[in-house]
């Protein structure tokens, strides 16, 4: 059964990032598929996409790290670099997804984990 999880590090502090807002639609589609925030962990606590809710086509996470970066002590008065991280990927059916995403105040990276 196909699935897509995520995870988010907070490389500046070398822990998981806990309390990321994280959005999942289609690409090109207002309507969120999932809603749901990063645990202790940085995990969802459940898999984006599992089963028959996983069709192929392209879809697009958001990552809200403005607002995780602000809860941990970053100035209002300073906005912070980066807010939503978008990451668009296209998705076939019947492979399995994991998409990190590795964070810091000024940057970011992702891949396609296993």
């Amino acid at each position: 059964m196909a699935h897509l999880t995520t995870h988010v590090l907070d490389t500046a502090s070398g822990k998981p990032a806990a309390g990321v807002r994280v959005v999942l639609r289609r690409a090109g589609e207002a309507a969120a598929i999932v809603e749901t925030t990063t645990n202790a962990d940085g995990r969802v606590d459940k898999p984006l996409l599992d089963g028959d809710a996983f069709k192929p086509g392209t879809y697009e996470i958001a990552f809200h790290i403005g607002d995780y970066f602000r809860s941990k002590g970053a100035s209002d008065a300073e906005p912070t670099f980066l807010d939503i991280v978008p990451v668009r990927f296209s998705a076939e059916a019947g492979r399995n997804y994991h998409l990190p995403l590795l964070i810091s105040p000024f940057g970011y990276s992702t891949y396609r984990g296993s």
